[in-house]
């Protein structure tokens, strides 16, 4: 290969950056700047000029400075910049510090399920072969004078472009989130950077609550259900069109919460589930504070990105496979299996059981539930396909609530057949899923850019007679959030706490 100067081989790497991997950027801009045609694109233009300027000059350090390592650097930033290009180009992601946080908690099963020939084939074209340039492409350095007078000439047009542009200091703070989530590669640099910072201050160890008591030796077992992206929209019991809750509608006993989840991924959802107030502190979680009650507690988990559960019994898909070798591990039904047995063992009078389970979560909504749950025919494999045909989608999605109506009807059953126990069964998700709305999918969104699909939930309560008995609507708000699970849990187990709040408890 010929060698070129570092000067064109700078303006090279910025302009491809530029052109291929910002188009999403550029497009959320003309889309929503409120300016007039002529504000628009002298706002575009500036922007232009301001994003190929900056990675010249970062590109120009990289080399002039690191020399093999900043080919190396600049290589990796090309296969990042084609794999984020490709997911927010087919699921309409935005690169915020949630995506990031989502991607550092995801395992390889669930990461596998995005794969595909044309993801492969996308990130060949757009992030490989540019890589490979950026490390075999002969250049010129240059001297230090030139690299000072070119980093010096990049940093005077990018603070008169910016001047020029004060006026719209506004319209970008009100896009902060849109704009930083889309922008390559500082989306993924900048993100990586807030959620490695914050995860480096999260306290070691969780607040403690107050101490408090079991105040009866009633025999009490609570069940508490943690749905994944199960959306309120397609429950029929919330009014779906569709017969998805066929169990569960003849259900006796069955209380329907309105409710909204209080963020768009596992992670924070699950604590919000989990802890007694909104924080962004670490508070001590239900099955641990319930724990060091005196609680019989078991979690049984076929998912992941939790908060730290700090218990005795703590069983994982593959654990339980182990302890149930004729059942099908591939399915959530595995969490569900004897429970009758292990609560009936337990040698304390209060029991409760947290199943986090996986039903609904994409992109192969198809892969979630066994095969005799097909209602809902023909099915899409994965988004990419359901992007072509959001029917497809949908009927898959449709078949994990109907496999979700199975299990919870089928462990209602249970329950009740357990005479010499009180028992009570909540489901409640995570968070919510975009299925092809306004074209986005999945989830993960922040809390004030995601559609209501990604955080209306579903709010599912039953208990056996004569066990509790509910608020009546009026003293309760007409949409719940995930923090009455605590407190309605400690009502249930009769653990008196200071930590308990009665205006957070869906029964008397």
């Amino acid at each position: 290969m010929k060698k070129i100067t570092l000067v064109t081989f700078s303006s090279i790497v910025s302009l491809w950056t530029l052109l291929v991997y910002n188009i999403p950027f550029f497009l959320y801009v003309a889309q929503n700047s409120e300016s007039s045609l002529g504000g628009k694109l002298f706002l575009l233009t500036s922007l232009m000029v301001v994003m190929l300027v900056l990675n010249f000059m970062l590109t120009y350090l990289a080399m002039w400075l690191l020399r093999m390592v900043g080919r190396i650097l600049l290589a990796v930033f090309s296969v990042i910049n084609a794999t984020a290009f490709y997911f927010i180009f087919t699921y309409h992601a935005i690169i915020d510090a949630t995506t990031i946080e989502n991607v550092f908690n995801t395992r390889y099963v669930e990461a596998s399920a995005f794969f595909s020939w044309w993801m492969f084939l996308f990130i060949l074209v757009f992030g490989l072969l540019p890589a490979l340039y950026c490390i075999f492409q002969p250049i010129v350095l240059g001297s230090a004078k030139k690299m000072g007078a070119y980093c010096g000439a990049s940093l005077v047009i990018i603070l008169v472009v910016a001047a020029m542009n004060i006026g719209q200091t506004l319209w970008i703070s009100q896009h902060d989130t849109e704009l930083g989530g889309l922008l390559q590669p500082w989306s993924y640099v900048v993100n990586i950077g807030r959620v490695i910072s914050s995860q480096h201050d999260e306290q070691v160890e969780e607040i403690k609550l107050p101490d408090g008591k079991i105040t009866d030796h009633e025999k009490a077992v609570v069940v508490l259900v943690i749905g994944e992206s199960a959306r309120k929209a397609n429950f029929q019991l919330y009014g779906y069109k569709r017969d998805t809750n066929p169990l569960l509608s003849k259900q006796k006993d069955l209380k329907v919460f309105q409710a909204n989840s209080c963020a768009t991924y596992t992670t924070a959802g699950t604590k919000a589930i989990l802890e007694p107030q909104n924080s962004d502190d670490l508070y001590e979680l239900l099955p641990n504070y319930a724990f060091r009650m005196g609680v019989d507690v078991s979690w049984r988990t076929y998912n992941w990105g939790e908060p730290p559960i700090h218990i005795d019994e703590y069983l994982t898909d593959q654990e339980l496979s182990k302890l149930y070798p004729e059942v099908d591990r591939r399915y959530d039904g595995l969490l569900f299996t004897g429970l009758r047995e292990r609560i009936m063992s337990s040698k304390k009078d209060k029991v409760l059981i947290i199943l986090h389970t996986s039903t609904s979560h994409g992109p192969r909504y198809v892969d979630k539930y066994p095969k005799e749950f097909e209602v809902y025919k023909p099915v899409a494999n994965s988004i990419e396909e359901g992007e072509k045909h959001l029917n497809l989608l949908i009927n898959a999605y449709d078949n994990t609530i109907r496999y979700t109506d199975y299990l919870l009807d089928n462990l209602i059953r249970t329950l009740r057949q357990m005479d010499d126990w009180k028992s009570a069964m909540i489901f409640v998700s995570d968070h919510g899923e975009s299925l092809g709305e306004n074209k986005m999918f999945m989830h993960g969104l922040p809390m004030k850019l995601a559609p209501k699909v990604q955080y209306e939930i579903p709010f599912l309560v039953w208990t056996s007679d004569g066990f509790r008995n509910h608020k009546p609507s009026s003293q309760l708000p007409a949409v719940l959030d995930q923090h009455f699970v605590f407190h309605s849990v400690l009502n249930l187990l009769s653990i008196q706490s200071p930590a308990y709040n009665k205006d957070f408890d869906v029964f008397e």
